[in-house]
């Protein structure tokens, strides 16, 4: 008896849920049906200026390279980097590490689609007090950095399912979650795993590039 008295209780808050929702969706649309034309106009005029904000932001972008996936000579130009783009992944990596040129591979990719964000490398080795002040002791590690301050760190392949086998999708998300890139998928479950998985998430400490970072990947990735 008490199953059903509790069944019924949901089913009854279901409805009222429900009614809650066609009750909002019927204001919104009548609303809009009654809306001035003075009100369509204004509309109008906001979204055409969004859009012309829009197209100078992309401009803007273009011209500081957005884009392309390009090489930092030096960590005076990764600082200098990071100042002109709000959104900046940085790949810090070596020629010799095979996981460093998996990386390269899907960070072209989304060099390309997402050209909010600025994608670049830098050789870990000609960047030695960086890779000091930021505690990177494994490559590949991807710098996501949000208006000149470090947002998190991809160390290894440990936040991408631990493989080298792992999808631009996958990426993608990853850096969504720190919010360096516009993503427009579900935060909350990574892509390979669908809706009905989960996974467990290994976050990295957060620090500014003044203050390095502590913590490693595991021993699967390489150490520098």
């Amino acid at each position: 008896m008490a199953g059903l008295n509790a069944q019924a209780l949901v089913e009854k808050q279901l409805t009222a849920a429900t009614q809650i929702i066609e009750r909002q969706l019927d204001a919104e649309i009548n609303r809009l049906d009654n809306l001035e034309s003075d009100d369509l106009d204004a509309i109008r005029r906001e979204r055409l200026a969004a859009m012309k904000e829009r197209q100078k932001k992309k401009q803007d972008w273009i011209n500081n390279g957005h884009g392309d996936y390009s090489e930092l000579s030096d960590e005076k130009e990764f600082f200098e980097t990071t100042k002109k783009s709000e959104n900046v992944v940085c790949h810090f990596y070596r020629d010799q590490f095979v996981r460093c040129k998996i990386a390269d591979k899907h960070l072209e990719i989304l060099a390309k689609k997402h050209i909010e964000t600025k994608f670049c490398k830098i050789n870990a080795e000609k960047a030695p007090f960086l890779t000091e002040r930021l505690s990177i002791r494994v490559l590949p590690t991807l710098c996501l950095v949000k208006n000149g301050k470090t947002k998190d760190y991809i160390v290894g392949f440990t936040d991408l399912g631990n493989t080298d086998e792992f999808s631009t999708d996958t990426l993608e998300w990853r850096i969504g979650r720190a919010d360096v890139l516009e993503y427009h998928g579900d935060l909350m479950c990574p892509p390979t795993l669908g809706s009905s998985g989960g996974q467990k998430m290994d976050v990295h400490q957060k620090k500014t590039i003044r203050g390095g970072r502590n913590g490693d990947s595991d021993d699967s990735d390489s150490d520098y």
